[in-house]
């Protein structure tokens, strides 16, 4: 898995076998810097974009590559051991309300490499089937984190938030909140040069400032009902700077406390509009981290109780590979990997084109 945020590549080996998944191993690698530039270049129209596109996603492989046989040699297993691999792939455009999704990977040239079957392209089928192809992961949370008789809520803090909402009754709900690490990651890299503000820690420093954060809280996409999506495409610099025309004098350290507070609000709000009682919050992804916003958003929530999904079994840097090694798994079997409700498709749906070993 290489998400939004772009800092790097998780890759876990799950083994599906009766009772919960269990994680075999995890290793993690940056990403490039040249190559995280180019994804982000890549994210908007420029030249000779179907060349740049092609070489980008080979590299990406070359890196998913890499990965695997550092996770296989690590933990003993041999190639021939492995019944797939899952391949999210970085997207570069998500545009479900027009019908398409990109995710750059090479699936065919990492079959080839790693001498594995491949599942790769997952959201395009949940898009042809009018869905948003997004988010995929409720269905992995209710399996791994799912309690009868409780409700429970799985915030992913990746360089999106998305909320998983898994009601007592079985019901689940699941959304892209609005932006997390992508602009908070975005705006430091410009004013401090470093590529993320390392646990909040200059966004804990800043003053948030009322005016621009009742402007954020006004983006329309935050109180857009549910089934939706988002990305880079809708949450980018650009998007920032438009919201900043009217604060010329801000200091860069202010804008950052007010995105941080941005966040932490666009999510509390969500959870307080579904559920009627507060309850658990299991947070994972890169933003746990970040102990800044995971302050803010504790203020925020009040009664909540927030809980990294390590104390549930499964550590949070490990849980959007481990869910797409899940949905790889049933697209191998046959079975459906989206929740129609979550993404809004006609019905349950096979997901992932298979690249054969």
């Amino acid at each position: 898995m290489s998400g939004t945020s772009l800092d790097g590549v998780d890759a876990v080996l799950l083994e599906l076998a009766a009772g919960a998944p269990q994680v075999l191993g995890h290793v993690q690698l940056p990403m490039p810097e040249a190559l995280r530039a180019e994804f982000l270049a890549l994210n908007q129209p420029g030249p000779d974009e179907l060349h740049r596109a092609q070489r980008a996603g080979l590299e990406l492989a070359a890196l998913y590559a890499q990965a695997v046989a550092q996770l296989l040699h690590r933990s003993g297993v041999e190639p021939a051991q492995v019944v797939a691999i899952g391949a999210h792939g970085q997207t570069v455009r998500h545009r479900p309300e027009l019908g398409y999704t990109l995710q750059l990977g090479a699936p065919a040239w990492l079959a080839e490499h790693c001498g594995i079957t491949v599942v790769a392209d997952f959201r395009s089928r949940d898009i042809a089937a009018g869905g948003q192809g997004a988010p995929l992961v409720p269905a992995f949370h209710r399996a791994v984190f799912g309690r009868a008789g409780a409700d429970l809520a799985v915030l992913n803090l990746g360089g999106i938030a998305n909320l998983s909402l898994l009601f007592a009754d079985g019901r689940v709900l699941g959304f892209d909140c609005g932006p997390a690490n992508a602009l908070l990651d975005s705006w430091a890299q410009r004013h401090l040069g470093q590529p993320f503000d390392a646990h909040g820690a200059w966004a804990a420093g800043g003053q948030v400032l009322p005016g621009l954060l009742r402007l954020l809280l006004d983006e329309p996409y935050l109180a857009a009902p549910a089934p939706k999506s988002t990305g880079r495409d809708h949450f980018d610099l650009a998007w920032l700077q438009h919201r900043l025309q009217g604060f010329s004098e801000a200091r860069p350290r202010d804008v950052q406390a007010t995105l941080a507070q941005m966040v932490a609000h666009s999510i509390a709000n969500d959870l307080q509009r579904h559920l009627a009682r507060p309850g658990e919050l299991l947070v994972c992804g890169g933003g746990v981290a970040n102990r800044d916003l995971l302050r803010r958003l504790g203020e925020a929530l009040g009664a909540w109780r927030i809980v990294d999904t390590g104390q549930r079994g499964l550590p949070p840097q490990q849980v959007e590979a481990a869910a797409f090694a899940w949905l790889a798994a049933r697209a191998v079997d046959g079975q459906p990997g989206n929740l129609a409700a979550v993404t809004g498709a006609r019905g349950p749906r096979v997901l992932g084109a298979i690249y054969p070993a």
